[in-house]
């Protein structure tokens, strides 16, 4: 038994953090705790900045010496954290970021959930940037998604947003624990040629250039300008092509291999529901309701949101006539899923911005609704 942001800790335990900067704010603030906590147990380091944007960048510092690293805010942290974001883009720093989203603008509902951070997940830097943001709908989701987090960041260079929700942080569940020989992380890849031979933003089949670690005799040069493959920056037409199209291709190019979802009930469905994080778990009550009453609907829940899964929602489309996209916000993820239908079913969003979840008879009440 244990709570979301517990997990999340465990997570990051498990994959190898070895730095944490961060901030308290609610509803993430047992995550700070907690790795005050633990971290120094184990040999990391814990600091608490004086706000998020510090503490954004001392993981970016932490990283670059060769630490996994790691941060965890709310809605007006992650907010504060988008510069430091950007940079962290643009010079391929991998890092996590965990958000446990609050309700929103400004200060907004500190301790009730919301789901309203995922647009600015993905765009809340300025400029084509890369990014990944998973997503966790119960305790045991949390620690897994936090390995699987370090291991994205790692494998690819590139920061790594964690989405929860105060439902999801702060919920006290069972949640079954691997053993460490059952948890596979991926590491950064290093380079293979000497110090005076390395280029940081070496152009390579992979898209991904290897990284070496500060302190260990390899000097080079990190700036958020548009740079060469040395790291030094350049006005040159050319090379900022390359670099801009590279470190996002970097992504795109691997979005198999990086998204994942979960189906319920999909062979057969009629109607299907796209729902994430703490909502996912009332649209799956909320299918196998409709199950009993003879409706025939199917439950696709994606564990990453960007990149977003374009494909899986298209199959689902071609399968269903409309879909159900239940969210706590006003339709960021909709419209999203609209576009991705192309036209083949028809997307309804369904939404609830007072502070409350969504629950399993609102979108069972919705799926009447369309099946009568």
């Amino acid at each position: 038994m244990m709570q979301g942001n517990e997990a999340c800790v465990e997570g990051a335990i498990a994959a190898g953090v070895g730095f944490f900067a961060g901030y308290p704010i609610t509803p993430s603030s047992e995550i700070a705790e907690l790795m005050a906590e633990k971290l120094p147990q184990r040999g990391g380091v814990f600091i608490q900045m004086e706000d998020e944007i510090g503490a954004m960048g001392a993981v970016i510092g932490a990283s670059l010496a060769g630490a996994k690293a790691m941060t965890a805010t709310s809605g007006p942290g992650f907010s504060l954290k988008q510069e430091n974001l950007g940079y962290a883009s643009m010079t391929e720093v991998p890092c996590v970021i965990v958000n446990v989203q609050r309700g929103g603008p400004s200060t907004g509902l500190p301790t009730l959930p919301s789901q309203g951070d995922v647009m600015q997940a993905r765009w809340g830097a300025h400029g084509d940037h890369p990014v990944i943001a998973l997503v966790a709908s119960s305790v045991e989701d949390t620690f897994n998604q936090t390995v699987r987090s370090f291991s994205l960041a790692e494998q690819y260079r590139v920061p790594v947003v964690l989405l929860l929700d105060e439902i999801v942080g702060h919920v006290n569940e069972k949640a079954r624990i691997p053993s460490a020989d059952e948890i596979e992380v991926a590491e950064r890849k290093k380079p293979t040629v000497p110090p005076d031979q390395y280029h940081p933003y070496e152009p390579t089949e992979s898209d991904i250039p290897p990284m070496a670690n500060f302190g260990e005799g390899f000097r080079f040069h990190v700036t958020g300008l548009s740079h060469d493959r040395t790291g030094f920056p350049t006005n040159d037409p050319k090379e900022i092509d390359q670099l801009i199209r590279r470190i996002n291709r970097k992504v795109d190019r691997y979005r198999d291999d990086i998204i994942e979802c979960r189906e319920y009930g999909l062979d057969d469905a009629r109607l299907g529901v796209f729902a994430y994080g703490s909502t996912a778990r009332s649209a799956r009550r909320a299918a196998y309701l409709a199950r009993q009453e003879g409706i025939k609907v199917g439950l696709l829940e994606p564990l990453v949101l960007w990149p977003f899964p374009e494909a899986e929602v298209f199959a689902l489309a071609q399968k269903v006539s409309h879909i159900i996209v239940p969210e706590m916000n006003l339709g960021q993820i909709a419209h999203e899923v609209r576009c991705s239908c192309r036209g083949k079913a028809e997307v309804q969003s369904l939404t609830r911005v007072d502070g409350e979840l969504i629950r399993p008879a609102q979108i069972l009440e919705e799926i009447r609704e369309i099946s009568r």
